[in-house]
């Protein structure tokens, strides 16, 4: 293991004790962390929780669209989630592991051939769909 790699583990385990609320297990939130990457890909319809702050109010927002990128890596990784609202395009980036997100929920995988999906900025309407891809093998076997 590289000393940069080792430190970005130190970061993330660092991120996790701030984390540690009453009767939560440590190691639990570490292992949430750890998931959140392989969770989702490019082309994914994610549902994001944002923990917002309104006065000594505390109440999660959700931010619902489509990952178009990823950049960086380690402790500073970041994804980029695009939605339509109201006719016009939002784009907003995430920090992989920042504490202020409560939940990744993965609604549905996309089917993609690109590292990067900027080309959906000029689309609109059924073209800036992105197809569902459907794994034949498991539905396959399922039916049976």
């Amino acid at each position: 293991m590289s000393v940069i790699t080792k430190m970005e583990q130190t970061h993330i385990d660092e991120l996790a004790g701030t984390m540690v609320v009453e009767g939560a297990d440590a190691e639990a939130v570490k292992k949430t962390f750890k998931d959140r990457a392989e969770a989702f890909n490019i082309g994914d319809l994610v549902k994001v929780g944002v923990k917002i702050i309104e006065g000594k109010r505390e109440r999660v927002q959700i931010f619902e669209g489509y990952v178009i990128a990823f950049r960086g890596h380690g402790i500073t990784r970041t994804f980029k989630v695009r939605k339509i609202a109201f006719g016009v395009g939002v784009e907003r980036t995430f920090p992989m592991y920042s504490p202020k997100i409560s939940s990744i929920e993965l609604v549905r995988r996309g089917k993609i051939r690109r590292a990067k999906l900027f080309y959906l900025r000029e689309r609109s309407g059924k073209s800036a769909t992105i197809k569902e891809k459907i794994n034949f093998k498991k539905v396959a076997k399922t039916a049976k």
